[in-house]
């Protein structure tokens, strides 16, 4: 199924010029040993929640400028949301 998504910077464009890169997940915090438990780091990496319904995603527009997005996208429909830039990380500023 082929659906128009938004570029924070080029507009909408045709779903095939992005890249998806999965449903938006929180690292595991640190445990009192100071790192996530092997259990932990299995399901961060390898586990998803695939809901049906309202999904935050990163997508990369490829064919266009590169950027890096996240999108907000009711997996039922393919009706976008919401489209929104990263935060940069608070441990690299």
């Amino acid at each position: 199924m082929s659906f128009l998504l938004s570029c924070p910077h080029c507009g909408p464009r045709p779903v095939d010029e992005y890249a998806f890169f999965g449903e938006v997940t929180r690292r595991p915090e640190k445990s009192e040993n100071g790192s996530p438990s092997l259990r932990e780091l299995t399901e961060y990496v390898y586990f998803r929640d695939n809901v049906a319904g309202p999904q935050r995603e990163w997508w990369q527009h490829r064919t266009g400028c590169g950027e890096w997005f996240l999108a907000e996208r009711d997996t039922r429909t393919n009706e976008v949301l919401s489209i929104t830039l990263p935060e940069p990380s608070r441990k690299h500023l």
